[in-house]
């Protein structure tokens, strides 16, 4: 049943009790936590807040911040998609998620640890070897590796859904290179430009102290016999979709923000060219992908690495953060196994739960895939950023006759989830020159280092800005919400 809300920006805003309605309780009144943010926006006129909506996305043209969409032909270059009304999450919903992201990425870095060494999980028969050695992202190099501090995975992102029961599902965990913390900062910057004043009104968390935190994280690690390390981003270059991320990072950190032509190495350690000369480098934050760090040890046509980068690495003279390999973690099939490595690492239940997941290499359950395509999302297990996604009730005959023959052509590649029926937000349409409900998601960062963890208080919102869409990607056509968490 759908009822209209009749207000001048809410004329277009219909609450659908399918879903569970963030600013909307089923009894249609306006939840406790938003009523303030709600009377204040109701008092914009339409052409008030398209004025708002304008300044926020100048505030984003002006700060630079970007991303790229990649297509067949061509490379663009997009402004952000930013909605100005903001996300509250309740301080008592907020203490389960911290807890359950830092459970979550303490048995990863744990399970990352067995794989490279004694691969007891695999052993006694809780995770199947087969779904490690068919990884592509299990690097045989790093087995017997002991990386500083034994922290695999510094950086974790953890994407998460509110379900129309009101409860919070893991979507995946992401660990090779979670990306997106730049907007978080940014969408906070952008609140506080177009609307003076709000954060009198509400006492929320501050979002800009993770460069801060995630130095502390990189200097926590680094090698043996350094006193005070030299951190570094390395990045693939001005035309990576993330390029904007990696200079605010290294801005936000006060450090420097090198290519891999930056660096060199030389009797075993990694030095950084500048005016005064060689500098050697201890920390690496790194984002470039595992098998282009090192033309040496990796892929030999890599124009993007440190040649000898992997070698120094082995010898613990440099820390790389993440380490080479996680990706064999952050597979989507090793998800389905996250309530047992969790269980195995940590003798504890999850605290957050994973949405159902069907692993196609498994018979019985490819069987009921191939049969109900039309029902469920069909996910590649190692593609990121909404790519390669099939959602089955928008699929013609046709389109589904394909991703079954697909699926079938290489099973071990796919998972299939339900249907999930993600929360709705309101969200600013500038066709309608309204706010309509869309749907969101929230991707959480979490930091691991020596005797340190951190979870961003808020991260970051992302919104599905088509209507009736569930994938939020930015490079799906996504945007973003600045996420408040309250304090109490």
């Amino acid at each position: 049943m759908e009822k209209t809300i009749e207000l001048p920006l809410f004329s277009s805003y219909e609450y659908n009790s399918n879903f569970y309605d963030e600013l909307f309780s089923k009894n249609n009144e306006v939840r406790e936590i938003y009523k303030t943010l709600f009377k204040l926006f109701s008092q914009y006129s339409v052409n008030e807040f398209n004025s708002l909506n304008e300044r926020a996305k100048e505030s984003f043209f002006n700060l630079g911040i970007t991303f790229q969409v990649y297509g067949e032909n061509s490379v663009q270059e997009k402004i952000f998609p930013f909605d100005l009304f903001p996300r509250i999450i309740e301080e008592k919903e907020w203490i389960n998620i911290e807890k359950g992201v830092l459970q979550r990425s303490k048995a990863l870095n744990h399970f990352l640890w067995d794989l490279y060494h004694d691969q007891k999980i695999i052993k006694q028969g809780i995770v199947p070897l087969d779904l490690i050695s068919s990884s592509e992202n299990f690097i045989e190099q790093m087995k017997g590796l002991d990386p500083p501090e034994g922290i695999y995975n510094h950086i974790s992102g953890t994407d998460l859904i509110k379900h129309s029961d009101g409860n919070y599902y893991v979507l995946e965990d992401n660990i090779r290179c979670p990306s997106g913390v730049s907007y978080v900062v940014g969408n906070r910057t952008a609140v506080k430009h177009a609307l003076f004043g709000i954060f009198n009104k509400y006492n929320t968390h501050r979002v800009v102290d993770y460069g801060a935190n995630l130095l502390e994280i990189m200097e926590s690690v680094k090698p043996k016999g350094v006193d005070n390390p030299v951190c570094v981003i390395i990045t693939p270059g001005v035309y990576n979709s993330a390029y904007y991320e990696h200079s605010f990072l290294a801005k936000q950190m006060g450090i420097d923000l090198v290519e891999g032509r930056d660096l060199f190495v030389e009797n075993d350690f990694v030095y950084k060219q500048t005016i005064y000369g060689p500098k050697k480098v201890d920390v690496i934050y790194r984002r470039i992908d595992d098998l282009f760090i090192d033309p040496l040890a990796f892929r030999p046509d890599s124009l993007l690495g440190v040649p000898g980068l992997f070698s120094v690495y082995q010898k613990g003279n440099v820390c790389l953060v993440n380490a080479p390999g996680t990706g064999v973690a952050d597979d989507k099939a090793i998800y389905t196994y996250l309530p047992e490595i969790i269980k195995y690492y940590l003798d504890e239940d999850s605290i957050l739960s994973n949405v159902h997941t069907y692993h196609c290499s498994r018979k019985n359950e490819l069987s009921y895939v191939l049969e109900n395509i039309d029902k469920l999302v069909i996910k590649p297990v190692d593609e990121s950023g909404g790519y390669g996604i099939s959602i089955g009730n928008k699929l013609t005959k046709a389109e589904i006759q394909k991703v079954r023959d697909t699926v079938k052509a290489n099973p071990r590649k796919y998972i299939a989830q339900p249907i999930m029926s993600l929360s709705t937000h309101p969200t600013y349409i500038e066709e309608t020159r309204s706010f309509e409900p869309r749907h969101v998601d929230l991707r959480t960062f979490t930091l691991l280092g020596k005797d340190k963890e951190y979870v961003l208080k808020g991260g970051l919102s992302r919104v599905a800005l088509r209507k009736g869409n569930l994938i939020v990607n930015s490079s799906q056509g996504g945007g973003s919400k600045d996420t408040w968490v309250l304090k109490s």
